[in-house]
């Protein structure tokens, strides 16, 4: 198994990821691992191909709803929270602040980081290593629309218990691993979740 590791230009820092930890929390970590299709790997490896290696995923919330998208490429009726990268040099929060705005329109207030999620992607013998840090937030403006409609075809808002029955399937049954992964980090979000929003699992 050859690993690539794309050195590139540094996007997030152990020093600020301290710092956003004391902020908002010690996340709690998970580790996991998916083996791709060439179509699914090709797409990541562009993801990657400034040495971004990192997506930060915010649980949008209003009320107990959550604001959720669907790209172009999606089967139908599939929709996620939405998800991107922080700029090199970006700072953290106005990375999360600007790419939740360009996904679903909204403005948006970081509450607690919750998941940082190490996973290995692999393709027959090349593995590339992926953190997704998720997080709750609170929608405080703006109209849930995708401002970015060349990347996002639609956004809504969903209920928790949409977010843990078809919505959760959708992904979990999904040809696509990158889907499925979605799924995984999701299933894993509503455990953590289900209790303070007085539902069970």
């Amino acid at each position: 198994m050859r690993f690539r590791h794309k050195c590139g230009v540094m996007y997030i820092t152990e020093k600020v990821l301290y710092q956003i930890e004391r902020k908002y929390g010690v996340p709690q970590i998970l580790r996991t691992a998916y083996t791709m299709d060439k179509r699914s790997f090709e797409l990541l490896e562009w993801s990657m191909r400034h040495g971004r290696a990192h997506d930060v995923t915010p649980f949008i919330f209003d009320g107990d709803n959550i604001a959720v998208i669907r790209k172009p490429s999606y089967p139908p009726g599939v929709f996620r929270p939405p998800s991107g990268g922080i700029e090199p040099g970006e700072d953290f929060e106005d990375g999360v602040h600007r790419e939740a705005f360009e996904e679903t329109g909204l403005k948006i207030l970081l509450r607690q980081y919750l998941l940082k999620v190490l996973v290995n992607f692999s393709y027959e013998d090349t593995e590339v290593f992926w953190t997704s840090h998720v997080f709750t937030a609170q929608a405080v403006g703006g109209n849930l629309q995708p401002v970015d409609t060349k990347e996002i075809a639609d956004a809504r808002w969903a209920s928790f218990e949409e977010l843990k029955t078809h919505l959760l399937l959708s992904l979990q049954n999904a040809k696509a691993p990158g889907l499925r992964y979605r799924g995984e980090l999701q299933a894993a979000v509503i455990k953590k979740l289900a209790g303070r929003m007085g539902h069970e699992n």
